[in-house]
């Protein structure tokens, strides 16, 4: 008989490790330590006032005056999920243009929404024009015009400033993903004219993944609350049942503003200590500044990017398109791409991404985001980088890498 105890694993100790891939990041240390902090009650005087702090953090992080701006429990795909489910009726039209895996995601979650998906497809390493978007609006007449900001499995930012014009002429909602984006890249919910944003705290807010901030425009608001059914056993008799009845009870986003609203009318737990670190990611981004945070990603990709040319490695896409927070480069010939992953790992406790679909196994994506971005993390991935390339073979310029991305550094102190 095993006594109590006996071969139990021992307490959590991860390896120390520098995630420069496209994320998740390494978590900034403030966040983390907002996370320990001890939990209270969900209905606590402390818990509610939280919950309103973070409410209006997120405005601003967002920049939009959206009264319903909150926060989805649940990974970047909850709040995709809760979005979409919560807009989308059997039948109703989508469009989505694709230009990497996260359009695809949307297609799917539409799909499985009982929506008719339209799409129209760009090559991956590129993005759409205002015009092809505006065109396929006339032709598919859609309910949800759907796009992805920063897809990171290509590493593009589809432009977004014109699109929420088209998509009201043409009598459509425009919901984005901002997940891989939001904080490291310029983003205007209320003046680009945007109804619904999702994102996650795992990119370029420096945070884990596990909560989904939304913000929803009134009109959105008004879409979603007419099909608001509140559960038997905490309705009213006020609750009168409204439309079609949203199809998923806890992405049911007419619930969710209820329990986030004046009524706090129970939906489901808090996840309290992600509440805390999505308060903090926020915080920490406005007390750097949105328009800092931004140059601050963009001066360490642009390091970034220089340095893996100075490697001697060819970019993937278009850069003139390219996130300010992750590029992708072409792995060399005759360097095994896994192998070289795993050097990064093993060796330097560096962790750099693959690609999926048609570009699995033929790039890397590094990511400089979030609390990574920044001078020692570029710096010691490229020399770490170079080093696996000379082990495999790869001939490449000793120093190229870090002496490109430092020129970057010094030209922006000059």
């Amino acid at each position: 008989m095993t006594s109590p105890g006996a071969e139990l694993p021992g307490p959590i100790s991860p390896p120390p490790r520098l995630l420069m891939g496209p994320g998740p990041i390494t978590v900034d240390p403030r966040v983390l330590h907002a996370m320990s902090a001890q939990l209270v009650g969900q209905y606590d005087p402390f818990m509610t006032a939280t919950m309103n702090e973070v409410m209006a953090l997120y405005r601003g992080v967002f920049r939009t005056e959206n009264e319903q701006t909150l926060l989805v429990d649940g990974t970047s795909r909850a709040g995709i999920e809760a979005a979409l489910v919560s807009l989308l009726e059997p039948g109703d039209r989508v469009l989505v243009p694709v230009f990497g895996r996260f359009g695809h995601l949307l297609v799917e979650i539409a799909e499985r929404c009982g929506a008719a998906v339209h799409t129209i497809e760009a090559e991956w390493g590129t993005v759409f024009t205002a015009e092809q978007i505006d065109e396929a609006m006339a032709q598919t007449r859609p309910k949800v015009l759907a796009v992805v900001q920063g897809d990171t499995s290509t590493t593009m930012c589809q432009p977004l400033a014109d699109l929420g014009e088209i998509a009201h002429r043409h009598g459509a909602l425009l919901y984005c993903d901002a997940t891989a984006s939001l904080g490291g890249n310029p983003f205007e919910t209320d003046a680009w004219g945007l109804d619904v944003v999702t994102a996650g705290l795992q990119k370029c807010l420096g945070g884990p993944s596990g909560s989904a901030p939304i913000t929803l425009s009134p009109a959105a608001v008004d879409v979603i609350n007419a099909r608001k059914h509140v559960e038997a056993g905490i309705a009213t008799d006020s609750d009168r049942p409204r439309g079609a009845r949203i199809a998923s009870n806890y992405f049911d986003l007419a619930m969710v503003m209820d329990y986030w609203g004046p009524r706090r009318l129970n939906h489901h737990t808090e996840a309290t200590s992600m509440l805390y670190a999505a308060r903090e990611c926020a915080r920490l981004l406005l007390v750097e500044g949105i328009d800092d945070a931004v140059a601050r990603h963009r001066l360490h990709g642009e390091a970034m990017l220089a340095g893996v040319r100075g490697l001697g490695l060819e970019v993937f896409g278009d850069t003139a398109h390219k996130m300010t927070n992750v590029v992708a480069v072409h792995i060399p010939d005759g360097i095994d791409g896994e192998a070289a992953r795993t050097a990064m790992l093993e060796e330097f406790g560096i962790e750099i991404g693959t690609s999926f679909g048609p570009l699995a196994g033929r790039v890397w994506r590094i990511g400089t985001m979030g609390y990574n971005a920044r001078h020692d993390a570029v710096l010691t991935t490229l020399a770490a980088l170079e080093q696996v390339l000379r082990a495999g073979g790869a001939g490449v310029t000793a120093g190229g890498g870090v002496g490109a991305a430092r020129e970057v550094y010094e030209e922006a102190r000059a």
